[in-house]
């Protein structure tokens, strides 16, 4: 479990391919490796990702192939940058909303616009999670836990303020670029139970 608060960026060491759909990975980092233990859960641009191997500056995981079918790992490559979290300890604080790290699809940026010290983003998104949107609602964009802005049809509208532009890389982001969402956990069962009852 997550809680969609970016702890760090790391960047992208090594790739290295073990089939044609599966990728053994090292991401290089500052912060995250200084309390790290193989095994262990890290998001990777809101990737729930095991801990295979580690050192003083970097860890492994593996990458599986219905991971890169169906998020925005397939489309990084050596040198980029991801945001990085730590799974929640019991007795930690819990800054933004319950994020699983298992990611519903993916969006597609289809505009970035200033707005005095923020940035909105629209987000064009599949059809079949729109449900899951609500304004001032959550929602977690590569890992990184915001609210929903505004909705309209498929898109919904994310607004960045300062600090989640430097110490995330959604302030990289431009138009046209994909990114990882995972819709808000509780919206998800309050629908799974609705169309149960339904029946």
């Amino acid at each position: 479990m997550f809680t969609g608060i970016i702890e760090e960026k790391g960047t992208i060491k090594q790739m290295k391919y073990v089939s044609e759909k599966s990728i053994h990975m090292t991401i290089r980092s500052s912060n995250i490796v200084e309390d790290i233990h193989i095994g262990d859960s890290i998001a990777v641009n809101g990737i729930c990702l095991t801990v295979t191997d580690f050192s003083s500056e970097s860890f492994q995981v593996d990458v599986m192939p219905e991971t890169l079918k169906v998020t925005s790992l397939k489309m990084v490559k050596e040198g980029s940058r991801v945001n990085l979290e730590r799974s929640m300890p019991a007795d930690g604080r819990f800054g933004g909303h319950f994020v699983s790290g298992h990611v519903d699809g993916t969006g597609t940026i289809i505009r970035k616009e200033q707005h005095e010290n923020a940035i909105y983003y629209d987000i064009e998104v599949p059809n079949e999670l729109t449900i899951y949107f609500i304004t001032k609602g959550s929602v977690a964009v590569d890992g990184v836990s915001l609210t929903v802005f505004d909705t309209s049809g498929d898109t919904f509208t994310m607004s960045l303020i300062p600090h989640t532009v430097s110490e995330t890389i959604l302030g990289d982001k431009n138009k046209g670029d994909i990114v990882n969402i995972e819709c808000d956990m509780l919206a998800k069962h309050v629908e799974n139970m609705l169309s149960k009852t339904a029946r």
